[in-house]
């Protein structure tokens, strides 16, 4: 047996890589024109459809053992076969592309934009309920600060007591006057010699320094009895002076005093205007206060104002 096909009766007996050798190129092996590889190989390449499987074909010829049949045109359609989308009514294929990136089902994409308007309704949702609560937290304080409870509120601290507004007006109803509106015992007498007294036209009283010289003011419309403080200014010339108090026709036992506060020089009248004060009890209606200059006083001054407020606590 040498290599090449020479015509053997049995497939094994064909050596297909005879023409690579000498013997074989001898004996006219071809390289193969087609096909497997192997010398008279047929390319058996079918169109889609045409081959039937389980059945030999109507048109399949038999060849001896060893040799290759004669197959029919494959050009030829078979009678017996036809592509589904060519019957009437036959199934239409296409084929769908896929979308970029696309997952899930239906080839579709994650819902982005789905997700952010959810994400913005929900913290929308919160920020109004935030709102809402914090809108009914204060109109609650406001309902229960309108409701009247043991405390006062801030506005009813800020009032005043009755009793300060009365003091208040009593303070500003009491009465005062000056050296002009005094009654002056005989030998008294004004001037306006000294600057600073605070009298209309810088006038006030002399003629106090000698015994039995009194001032007397007649105070109307006190509304309530008791103790009031009444404020005497005066003057002096840098010494130490003192009086009586007589109220209603009592004297006090404790003389007003009228001391040069401040030590202002001596012989300096203009410097030594002075205020004193003492607590007087008086009675509704109308009082009558003197300042007068009695056996012991030391009455070296001049009077300019008298006026009466409360008592300080």
């Amino acid at each position: 047996m040498t290599p090449g096909n020479n015509g053997a009766s049995t497939p094994e007996d064909d050596d297909p890589f005879g023409y690579l050798y000498a013997d074989g190129q001898a004996n006219g092996a071809q390289p193969p024109s087609g096909g497997y590889g192997y010398p008279n190989s047929v390319n058996r390449v079918r169109a889609v459809g045409t081959r039937q499987y389980g059945q030999q074909p109507q048109n399949a010829q038999t060849a001896p053992y060893g040799q290759v049949p004669q197959q029919a045109s494959y050009s030829q359609p078979n009678a017996h076969y036809a592509a589904p989308e060519t019957l009437p009514g036959g199934a239409q294929t296409a084929h769908h592309a896929t979308p970029a990136g696309g997952g899930g089902r239906g080839g579709r994409g994650p819902n982005t934009k789905g997700l952010l308007i959810g994400a913005i309704a929900v913290v929308a949702a919160v920020v109004i309920g935030i709102g809402v609560a914090m809108l009914g937290g204060d109109k609650d304080k406001d309902d229960a600060s309108d409701k009247p409870g043991p405390t006062p509120t801030q506005s009813e601290e800020s009032k005043p007591s009755p009793s300060t507004s009365k003091a208040g007006a009593a303070k500003q109803d009491l009465p005062e006057t000056d050296a002009k509106a005094l009654r002056l015992s005989p030998g008294m007498t004004t001037a306006s010699e000294f600057k600073g007294a605070k009298a209309d036209g810088g006038v006030y009283v002399t003629g106090f320094n000698q015994v039995g010289a009194k001032v007397t003011w007649t105070v109307d419309g006190i509304e309530k009895a008791g103790s009031y403080r009444l404020n005497v200014r005066y003057g002096v010339p840098g010494t130490d002076a003192d009086g009586t108090l007589v109220i209603n026709g009592k004297a006090s036992t404790r003389p007003l005093d009228m001391s040069n506060f401040g030590n202002s020089p001596k012989g300096d009248w203009e410097q030594g205007w002075k205020e004193t004060w003492a607590i007087v009890n008086l009675t509704k209606g109308t009082n009558t206060i003197e300042l007068a200059c009695n056996e012991g006083n030391k009455c070296d001054a001049v009077l300019d104002q008298f006026s009466l407020a409360p008592p300080k606590g």
